[in-house]
């Protein structure tokens, strides 16, 4: 058998549930996460960033290439997870476009990257309106940050029935990828009979005919070879992961796609090191020319479908009972013992009368405003991309009846944006665990929300109270039912601009620049702003305007806010104080601060404010967490100077102390413990680097067998800067001195036992060895080229300059 013959293609669906705060649009922090801000920034560093340059190692375990692992696979990445991801970690959003631009030139014209539908909702469970936006805006968003049309769609869950393959036929989608028990039956294309099957040969495309009369193509990737990718452990190394996937081609001349479609998260965050596992098994299979790469789309051009297949209806490959999972108590779950999850059904049930109650008043406002509400809807997606103002105002103007008031473009948009949650609130994840009190399942019930509250605003409808009693008929297994978990961690999230402005309030105590702030999604500008400090208290007064970004609605307010010290905060709030009654309460209040009578300020705010109050707990909580950190810094910082001078002046009776083998007093090991990590956790923050500072610091932990208390953000923090410091070598190679640092800092994290998180600097390294290879470079001496290997050997790359110094002129 020819190896052209064989073709192998490896699938990896990238996605992460949506979790920005509904109101906010801003994924607030994740402790579990720790030491990154939350779990998108943890994956994105395990898993996404990673694979983008993923290593192959020699048999000393050293670098010896870094491969774009998505210039060679099929991948698809969530639009909601995209969307953080061009905000929050740019440089691997990069690297994953360049990596289907580079597959474009590798499989002959056809990208790897392949759409989804938008939100990850389970198409066949969707009312046809919401299928099909969801496949134009996952279109549309791929056209958006690819650069190009996609051929291919990825399903959430690969959920399908015939509706949704028309769907995407008539958008001009090529294929899809599905699960081998989707199969129904196939046939040789022209012949009539059919044969049934339990298990389908994945190694063929399939034509599937529609009743529109268009058809789309499917591939039935590999579940068995999947399977062991996912949880048998097919990922402990590469080759055997090559060998794996070369057992499935039969030994005949035919052409044969071998292909697995998995989780992306398995290459990296399920499976550390997955992404090198990946990387050594497309090398092997191609240095060894044992099998062609390819992707879907190159491989239907050469190979167009021989055959047909008919599909399951409601099927999918994560739940045995096709969708149940996403509708009702099958069976499936996440594992927690004795919890059921029959709040499925109740809860679908609940979003689908709020969704069905929106869509008249939907309907009947927006007709007021644009010709065709629906496809206005689906144009919407081109304002998602773009929130700047002038695309927002052209938008407008392309779908209106006729120029609009400011409160009519107003209206517009919040309908459009009732409808995206509507959409939101069906995201997948919100089902697929074991409890309605997750955090998936409050994420879905923060859009239901949201849209509620759109509803009051365009409709003058409150659904609350009918929506909490539906979810008291979904049980939970933690509360009474659904209806408490959604008092307790979804309406306590809620945010309107009022709010907001009670925020500003707390906030413009604390920033440099408080007159103009961007708020997450919302931007605050104050007429009039006077803020005082006095010792340890701080007061401002102001009148302020709050504007959303995404619905352009504003309202202005006055308030008042006072400083206690430590966490303690008191602010009013007036949404109607007219301007000289504002002035009038300004001046008195501002006197009586400056008097330093705080009795006097609090009551003044009393008498014009009214009783009712606000503090810290205002504040949103990324927010509330930086202000409350930045309150404690001062009295950490007492702290620290305390534990120094008893570090200090005890450093000799310690040190005899412990030479005599003596027991060290407890307080004066906080003392050093305390100090120890203090030093080495700040080290990396400083502006210049100190060799000797970083040598004895580490001396000082040997010498006193300290633990460090939290290694994973010395880690985090190290790493970065490592990789900022060797930025500096590549921008000038004559330095020397620089790398002899970065070689000092490296080993003695080595003896700290701290494990680096480095593949960006593997990465800027691997960069300028191959330049030099390249001969682009003249190193200026040995003693650099001496330091450069040494470097290397740290970062854990394979260099052989010495054999090469014949280069070196």
């Amino acid at each position: 058998m020819q190896a052209k013959a064989k073709y192998i293609c490896i699938h990896g669906h990238y996605y992460q549930p949506p979790r920005e705060n509904a109101w906010l649009e801003v994924v607030e922090a994740q402790d579990s996460a720790h030491p990154f801000h939350d779990w998108n920034e943890r994956i994105a560093n395990e898993c996404y960033a990673p694979n983008a340059a993923a290593r192959i190692l020699d048999e000393k375990n050293l670098i010896k290439r870094i491969f774009n692992n998505y210039a060679r696979i099929s991948f698809n990445f969530g639009a909601t997870l995209l969307s953080w991801m061009e905000v929050a970690n740019t440089e691997a959003y990069k690297l994953l476009q360049d990596g289907d631009r580079r597959s474009l030139k590798r499989y002959d014209g056809h990208g790897s990257a392949i759409a989804q539908v938008y939100n990850h909702i389970i198409l066949p469970l969707a009312n046809p309106r919401d299928s099909v936006t969801q496949v134009i805006w996952g279109i549309r968003d791929f056209e958006h940050r690819f650069g190009r049309k996609p051929e291919g769609m990825w399903l959430a869950e690969t959920a399908a029935d015939t509706a949704s393959l028309e769907v995407m036929a008539a958008q001009g989608i090529v294929y899809t990828i599905l699960a081998p028990r989707q199969a129904k039956a196939f046939r040789k294309i022209g012949a009539e009979q059919w044969t049934t099957v339990s298990s389908i040969d994945t190694r063929r495309p399939y034509r599937c005919h529609l009743p529109s009369g268009k058809h789309i193509d499917l591939f039935f990737y590999d579940g068995n070879v999947a399977q062991d990718v996912a949880f048998n452990g097919l990922l402990n190394t590469g080759k055997g992961f090559a060998q794996r996937l070369l057992q499935c081609f039969d030994n005949n001349d035919e052409p044969q796609l071998v292909h697995i479609a998995t989780d992306g998260e398995s290459y990296g965050h399920h499976h550390r090191y997955g992404e090198m596992a990946l990387a050594d098994c497309l090398n092997f299979i191609e240095e060894n020319k044992l099998a062609v790469l390819t992707n879907y789309a190159q491989y239907l051009e050469m190979f167009p479908p021989q055959y047909e297949a008919m599909i399951h209806e409601n099927s999918s490959w994560s739940c045995v009972h096709g969708v149940e999972r996403w509708r009702s108590n099958c069976g499936c779950n996440s594992g927690r013992a004795g919890w059921h999850q029959q709040w499925r059904k109740p809860l679908r049930d609940a979003l689908d009368w709020l969704r069905d109650t929106l869509i008249p008043i939907y309907e009947r406002e927006m007709k007021l405003l644009v010709a065709n509400p629906w496809a206005t809807r689906d144009a919407y997606i081109d304002v998602i991309l773009d929130r700047s103002e002038e695309n927002i105002n052209t938008f407008v103007k392309n779908h209106a009846l006729r120029p609009l008031l400011q409160g009519e473009q107003i209206q517009m948009l919040r309908l459009l944006e009732m409808q995206r949650n509507c959409m939101l609130m069906y995201t997948s994840c919100g089902w697929f665990f074991d409890e309605i009190s997750g955090l998936e399942t409050n994420q879905i019930l923060q859009y239901a929300c949201r849209a509620i509250d759109y509803g009051i605003q365009v409709g003058n409808v409150d659904l609350h109270q009918k929506f909490i009693k539906l979810l008291e008929n979904a049980p939970s297994n933690v509360f009474d039912n659904g209806a408490v978990s959604y008092r307790k961690h979804v309406l306590s999230s809620r945010v309107n601009l009022e709010r907001v402005g009670m925020h500003y309030a707390v906030a413009s105590l604390f920033e440099k620049k408080p007159q103009h702030l961007n708020l997450f999604n919302y931007e605050a500008s104050s007429d009039v702003f006077d803020r005082q400090i006095a010792g340890n208290q701080r007061f401002a007064v102001g009148q302020t305007k709050i504007k959303s970004l995404i619905t352009h609605s504003e309202k202005q307010f006055t308030f008042a806010v006072l400083y206690l010290g430590q966490h303690n905060i008191i602010g009013n709030i007036s949404t109607d104080m007219d301007s000289r009654t504002f002035e009038k309460m300004r001046e008195q209040i501002l006197t009586a601060f400056k008097s330093t009578n705080l009795g006097e300020v609090i009551g003044i705010m009393q008498t014009f404010f009214g009783s009712e109050k606000y503090s810290v707990s205002s504040l949103f909580y990324d927010e509330k967490r930086k202000i409350l950190n930045k309150i404690a810094d001062k009295s950490m910082k007492h702290t620290e100077m305390a534990f120094r001078e008893v570090y200090n002046d005890n450093y000799q009776l310690m040190s005899g102390m412990a030479a005599e083998k003596l027991p060290i007093p407890e307080g004066y090991v906080a003392a050093i413990k305390h100090i120890l990590n203090y030093d080495i956790q700040h080290y990396f923050e400083q502006e210049v680097l100190s060799e000797k500072e970083l040598q004895h610091l580490v001396n000082e932990f040997e010498k006193w067998k300290i633990a460090i208390n939290d290694a994973e953000a010395v880690s985090l923090s190290a790493s970065e800067r490592i990789y900022k410091e060797i930025l500096k070598v590549e921008q000038s190679d004559s330095s020397l001195e620089q790398i002899h640092l970065l070689n000092t800092i490296l080993e003695m994290l080595q003896r700290l036992g701290i494990k680096l998180d480095i593949w960006k600097s593997q990465n800027v390294f691997y960069k300028m060895l191959k330049s030099y290879k390249n001969g682009e470079w003249i190193f200026v001496s040995e003693s650099w080229m001496t330091e450069f290997e040494r470097l290397g050997g740290l970062l854990g790359v394979k260099v052989e300059l010495s054999k090469s110094k014949e280069l070196v002129k």
